[in-house]
């Protein structure tokens, strides 16, 4: 008998990049299918929909239909979506936009039982290559991550559209890929304890920590080019950590204390920040729980400063103290991800380490 499980990665079949590639669309879709459906929310349909269109034309695939009505990634959205493309005969998904609008499509596309193609048109988030969709309720309160029964089958990232996105993108993006260098390596370590049926591979702690290199090489570098209106080296190279190195192997589980306490924070009101930049904040706390060196942390701090990125309570809204334990139950729900950390996690440790955190990074002001 084998004494652990087995190893796994899911990645997308596809995973293209560089300026000028959503020109390429029509030719990709064309491999899958002959009725291409686009979900969307509007402003980001709005920059991308006469190129899309365009390159569908030319392929003699054209759009069937498309829905840029997205605003949050819930159940019902997804299930509406859904019974509007059957209709149609739709056989293939075009997941385009943010995270909210590529979570809905690819949960609608799971419905389908379709292709998915993603196409982001910032960088928010890492979302586009995943192999689950993060439901919300309508005010944005984390709900439960879906995991489907495969990943989009080509993530398509023109540099052109996401890096002429707000420079706010990017920067979350960056707070939300920071998080795969620790949380990946907590999950492994927990897997590998408890003998699970799934463990993570070797590749993808390498890679989760080659984006990790990437981000601190390049992201205070790319953040500048972004805000000058500039594609270089180092946008493409963030790009490249957010949109590929940071989901690898994410699939399917990967999260641990992190995205936890991002989830806990969405309960509270007054919270102003995005997922990214909750999700960098809730990796200092990750680091706190882990009692990592005192340069380790100060220096992920600094980087997060560089950026922008949340390293104190306040930096995060108008945060009561008092319903810190709210988020803390939250993030220490059975069903979430921190039961991934490789010790366990009570509530009082979580509030101990906000806390921390915020104390840690006052002494740095």
């Amino acid at each position: 008998m084998p004494e652990s499980g087995a190893r796994k990665i899911i990645l997308p079949s596809k995973y293209v990049q560089g300026p000028g590639v959503l020109n390429q669309l029509g030719t990709f879709v064309k491999q899958y299918g002959e009725r291409p459906y686009a979900v969307s929310g509007r402003t980001s349909f709005s920059k991308v929909r006469a190129r899309i269109q365009s390159s569908l034309l030319a392929a003699g695939v054209p759009l069937a239909g498309f829905d840029d009505s997205v605003t949050e990634s819930t159940k019902a959205k997804i299930e509406a979506i859904a019974s509007k493309a059957e209709e149609l005969d739709v056989d293939l998904i075009v997941a385009c936009g943010g995270g909210k609008a590529v979570d809905t499509g690819k949960g609608v596309g799971e419905r389908l039982h379709v292709p998915i193609i993603s196409v982001p048109t910032q960088c928010a988030t890492n979302a586009d290559g995943m192999a689950d969709v993060v439901i919300f309720s309508e005010d944005h309160k984390f709900i439960e991550d879906l995991y489907l029964s495969r990943p989009p089958v080509l993530v398509l990232v023109d540099t052109e559209v996401v890096a002429r996105a707000p420079p706010q993108y990017i920067v979350q993006g960056m707070g939300d890929a920071l998080a795969c260098a620790f949380e990946k390596p907590a999950y492994a370590a927990t897997q590998r304890a408890k003998k699970a049926g799934e463990l993570a591979t070797n590749a993808a702690l390498e890679v989760n920590m080659r984006c990790f290199s990437t981000l601190m090489t390049h992201g205070l570098q790319a953040k500048k080019d972004v805000e000058a209106g500039k594609i270089t080296e180092s946008v493409e190279a963030v790009v490249e950590a957010i949109k590929l190195q940071s989901g690898f192997g994410f699939g399917g589980g990967g999260c641990a204390a992190a995205h936890a306490i991002h989830n806990g924070f969405t309960m509270i009101p007054g919270i102003r920040r995005k997922h990214g930049e909750i999700v960098a904040f809730g990796t200092l706390v990750q680091m706190v729980l882990e009692k990592r060196p005192m340069g380790e942390i100060e220096r992920v701090v600094r980087w997060c400063r560089s950026l922008g990125l949340p390293t104190r309570l306040a930096d995060l809204g108008t945060v009561d103290r008092r319903r810190l334990h709210e988020v803390a139950e939250k993030a220490c729900d059975p069903n979430d991800s921190m039961t991934s950390m490789p010790f366990p996690v009570s509530p009082m440790m979580v509030v101990e380490a906000i806390e921390e955190v915020d104390r840690l990074a006052g002494l740095m002001d």
